[in-house]
């Protein structure tokens, strides 16, 4: 069984030397044995995890000892595209890449009964969930099964990756929305940069009833990304649940920002490259929430988001419904059949909704005014919003433009959470 941590004694985190060799380290007592294996990194959404440059060194590694597989842990996202796939794999052969399909792909392992769904959900939700992951995971020619992903703040399991790299990224329809709909009930600010949600509960109890017999092993980063460079701060290996848990106590202290005072305008930057839709990019929205004062103003930036969901017929619900706030949600989910068949989509258009509480703006350059505002959103042309917001004058943080306004700027809105103590 791997089993390794390493902290970063260093601000500036861990080399790509000490990288290597902790994998050479938690990989010695199997790696001449091994015939054949499988990695599961994230997509190019999650680049700043460090988890590309990890595959890497894993491919070169083994490839010469057994065969290795590499499926992208997409979830409901679109393919790696060959020129994502370099930037994030390096020389690794884009051909080496599975593509998963969370429609076709997989095979339903066991339910997780509806009285524990019930019971950790305070009774919120009661409906039993289906546990469907990727038929290659239960492939019994695979000696190991090498998950990759960055422990971080997430809205929906609350710290992401370990199991949600499983049951979300190779996962089914069945608890991709399940799961999705369980964290929008539940409440996103209940759950945000925590452990032990009723969420990750589902994983837990999924992993130990159903997958204990899969040869699988996590490994598990910590990351931040100040002005673009990327620092890895922890590296967790193992399947052990501790290992995660230290991950998420090292994530809680590198990628929580506790604000002195409430954002009365926050304005977040989406990297064209990474972000293409409102799926993606509401992460401007679920990150910030917690830190934006009643009143309050989101501006996003989006120069890449030409779409809104990453899948066609969630967009489609997307811009048949939009972000019209939780209780229009559910009533919506009550009365038609589409968006009661996709929980994953109501759930996000639950989680991207201000709530009436504070606006959200996208400042778009391939979405029309039109389409922003069907969704419920604001518009401001993006050409016209950096002139005011400019992103190459911004820093992190506090900032005071030339009109004696007050804004707080976030460059990756991905990479933490900024939340009011109060609300924590």
């Amino acid at each position: 069984m791997l089993s390794f941590s390493k902290y970063s004694p260093r601000p500036e985190g861990l080399d790509d030397s000490e990288i290597r060799a902790s994998l050479e380290t938690a990989l010695s007592d199997v790696r001449m044995s091994l015939k054949k294996v499988l990695i599961l990194p994230p997509d190019f959404t999650r680049f700043h995890s460090c988890a590309g440059r990890i595959t890497w060194h894993l491919y070169d590694m083994l490839k010469n000892h057994c065969e290795v597989d590499i499926m992208p842990a997409l979830g409901t996202h679109v393919p790696v595209t060959e020129s994502e796939w370099k930037a994030m794999f390096g020389d690794i052969p884009f051909d080496k890449m599975i593509v998963h399909s969370w429609r076709t792909d997989v095979e339903k392992v066991g339910v997780v009964p509806g009285e524990y769904v019930s019971e950790i959900s305070e009774g919120l939700v009661t409906d039993s969930i289906d546990v469907e992951v990727n038929k290659r995971l239960l492939d019994p020619s695979y000696d190991l099964i090498l998950s990759v992903g960055q422990v971080v703040p997430h809205e929906v399991v609350g710290m992401a990756n370990r199991n949600k790299n499983i049951f979300v990224g190779c996962g089914g329809a069945s608890m991709i929305n399940s799961s999705h709909m369980l964290g929008a009930f539940y409440g996103m600010e209940r759950i945000m940069g925590k452990d032990h949600t009723p969420v990750r509960k589902v994983f837990d109890y999924a992993e130990e009833h159903f997958l204990s017999q899969i040869p699988l092993s996590y490994i598990l980063t910590v990351t931040d990304a100040p002005g673009g460079n990327i620092r890895m701060h922890g590296l967790f290996i193992g399947r052990e649940r501790k290992y995660f848990e230290e991950a998420v106590a090292l994530a809680q202290k590198v990628n929580l920002t506790f604000v002195d005072k409430t954002f009365k305008k926050v304005v977040v930057l989406l990297d064209g490259e990474e972000f293409k839709s409102t799926w993606l990019g509401n992460k401007s929205v679920y990150r910030t929430r917690m830190a934006i004062q009643d009143g309050g103003e989101l501006i996003v930036l989006a120069p890449g988001v030409d779409k809104f969901g990453e899948d066609p017929s969630i967009d489609k619900l997307i811009r048949k419904y939009g972000y019209c706030g939780r209780e229009n949600v559910l009533k919506l989910v009550k009365e038609h059949d589409d968006i009661k068949a996709n929980l994953s989509a109501a759930a996000h258009l639950i989680h991207g909704s201000g709530d009436g509480r504070f606006s959200i703006t996208y400042c778009t350059k391939h979405v029309t005014k039109e389409e922003v505002e069907g969704v419920c959103f604001g518009y401001i042309p993006y050409d016209e919003a950096v002139k005011k917001y400019n992103p190459e004058v911004l820093k992190d943080g506090w900032n005071t433009l030339e009109d004696g306004e007050e804004i707080y700027y976030i460059s990756n809105p991905a990479l933490g959470l900024w939340a009011d103590k109060a609300k924590f």
